[in-house]
Order: C-alpha cells, then sequence, then structure tokens
C-alpha cells in the first residue's frame, strides 16, 4: 500500500507586508501632494489677476472641436432624442418623398406625447398622409430608434385669417355673436 497524502492546498494570497503597505502608502500620499500642489497653484494664479491658466498638459479647460462640445452638451442635457427629431424634420424630403413633402411639412414635435404634428396645404394630401401614417411611423421610428414617434398627428389646411373692419361693436367676438 503506499501512502497518500491529501492534496496540497493552494497557496493562500500573501498579505501585504510592511514593504509592501510602505509603497501604497507612499503612492496615496504622492497623489494628495499632487492634488494640493495643483490646488494652491491656481490659488496663487487666481491671486495675481491671472486666472487659471491651461499647461502643457490636457486638462478640462482645453479648447474642443465644435462638434464635439455640441454634442456633449445634447448627451448633458438628454436633448438626444429632440434633437434626432430636429434632424428629421431638416431631411423631411428625403424621408417621406419629393411629392408629400411639396404638399406637407412637419410644425412640431410633442417629446412627452411622441406625436409627430404635420399640416398640409390641402385636405387631400391630409387624407393621403393620415393613409401613410403607419408607415411614416415605422420609417421615422427605423431612423431615430424604436419609440421615438408613437403617432402621426394630421392637420389640415388652416382656414383664412380673418380680418375684421373698422366698423365693429366694442365688445363683440366677431360675426357669431350678432344672435347669439
Amino acid at each position: 500500500m503506499t501512502d497518500e497524502q491529501p492534496p496540497a492546498e493552494s497557496p493562500k494570497p500573501a498579505e501585504p507586508s510592511g514593504v509592501d503597505l510602505a509603497r501604497v502608502a507612499l503612492r496615496a500620499a504622492k497623489e494628495q501632494a499632487r492634488a494640493r500642489g495643483d490646488a494652491a497653484q491656481q490659488k496663487r494664479q487666481a491671486r495675481r489677476g491671472g486666472g487659471l491658466r491651461s499647461g502643457a498638459r490636457a486638462d478640462g479647460r482645453d479648447p474642443m472641436a465644435f462638434g464635439a462640445a455640441i454634442n456633449r452638451l445634447i448627451t448633458e442635457r438628454g436633448w438626444e432624442t429632440p434633437a434626432a427629431v430636429g434632424g428629421v424634420m431638416g431631411r423631411w424630403p428625403q424621408i417621406v418623398g419629393e411629392d408629400l413633402a411639396k404638399h406637407c411639412e412637419p410644425e412640431k414635435y410633442d417629446e412627452d406625447e411622441r406625436v409627430l404634428v404635420v399640416r398640409c396645404d390641402s385636405t387631400a394630401w391630409a387624407t393621403n398622409l393620415r393613409l401613410l401614417a403607419p408607415q411614416l411611423v415605422a420609417r421615422l421610428n427605423e431612423d431615430l430608434g424604436h419609440g421615438a414617434v408613437k403617432l402621426i398627428k394630421v392637420n389640415g389646411p388652416g382656414g383664412p385669417v380673418r380680418r375684421y373692419g373698422p366698423l365693429r361693436a366694442p365688445g363683440s367676438t366677431g360675426p357669431g355673436d350678432t344672435y347669439g
């Protein structure tokens, strides 16, 4: 019979020794000193009236490209969806086609309700757009992301602006108040 020894346990990770602890403490002290030095340098510059100055290394005050600044602003403020819808309004003819774009134009987008309001120049085009609305919603959501537009509200042409003449009764609300 052979003597079987139990399998050797894997060595436990060694606790940090005095030297390792000293290295960690030194690294932390250097970082704190660097932070104190940066703060002190900024205070000295502010006292001299020079304000904060940029150095050789990159920091948050360095200039950035205009597009990057706009993208950062849009992300920070949470304007991704409204900005994307604004881009859709700019590309309306490419999305819906030239014929439909000549007669229908987007007016506004309600972010809370996720409704796009479109005004058409005739009732015939408004009816046509109402029939095409489900396909158009699908195309817009493909472009903007799922659920960005839930409904397209189609408005027909507005009526003519009523201009009241100089001979109007004081306090009247228009032509409908004569017999009312």
